[in-house]
């Protein structure tokens, strides 16, 4: 199976390099692809430097659209018939890629979430945020009668075949909601894997906010009653 790994990436100048290399390091991905939604913080200059690497590819934004728009074009542009969406601010380690494919390599799911809540070593930090995840978690099990323990990971790799026939319209952070409300539609078979975890806090340049939760309620809501 070949495998394309999508990084989006928003002013991350402080991380890019260190996750290209280990993402590489895995020796499991095909094909990279960066995708820089408009840095304005000189990422697009070390991307310029990555750039021209075996299996390496760079996609620029001219306008800030968004981490699900920036999904949405390495999506569209990868090759794999594996994608695996990694962020590029070290917080979930690639040396999980064994374990996240190893469900679909078996032949026994579609879709792998890589979770934050089964038990795999975590920086301790940030309890509120915490708690906002399990919230959402819990609207996607009762909406979509499921038993998932963290519907917002980052972590998610699929077959491409998952994406046939699907619109994705995400813009920003509603891209997880709305991949997992049409994969549930659609009876795709998700397994969920621990994964090791080092949440940075919001000094540290995390971006997601209280407001992209409320976002996220009401794509669940909307894509349960809509396609």
């Amino acid at each position: 199976m070949n495998l394309s790994v999508i990084i989006p990436v928003y002013n991350e100048k402080k991380t890019i390099t260190e996750i290209v290399e280990r993402v590489l390091a895995t020796g499991l991905a095909g094909e990279v692809i960066l995708v820089d939604d408009c840095s304005t913080d000189g990422t697009r200059d070390l991307l310029a430097a990555l750039e021209g690497r075996p299996g390496l590819r760079v996609l620029l934004h001219e306008k800030n659209r968004g981490k699900g728009a920036a999904v949405r074009t390495g999506l569209s542009a990868a090759q794999g018939d594996i994608l695996l969406i990694q962020d590029a601010d070290l917080e979930y380690d690639p040396r999980d890629y064994p374990a996240l494919l190893k469900p679909i390599q078996e032949g026994v799911a579609d879709v792998v979430y890589g979770s934050r809540f089964l038990g795999g070593a975590r920086r301790v930090t940030m309890y509120w945020h915490m708690i906002a995840n399990q919230l959402l978690t819990l609207a996607t099990n009762l909406l979509y009668d499921t038993i998932l323990s963290d519907m917002e990971t980052g972590y998610k790799v699929f077959r491409r075949a998952v994406l046939d026939g699907m619109v994705l319209r995400a813009q920003r952070f509603d891209f997880e909601p709305e991949f997992t409300a049409k994969v549930l539609k659609r009876r795709y078979r998700i397994f969920e894997v621990p994964i090791t975890f080092n949440p940075r806090d919001y000094s540290e340049g995390k971006k997601i906010r209280l407001k992209d939760a409320f976002a996220a309620v009401w794509t669940l809501i909307k894509y349960r009653l809509v396609d």
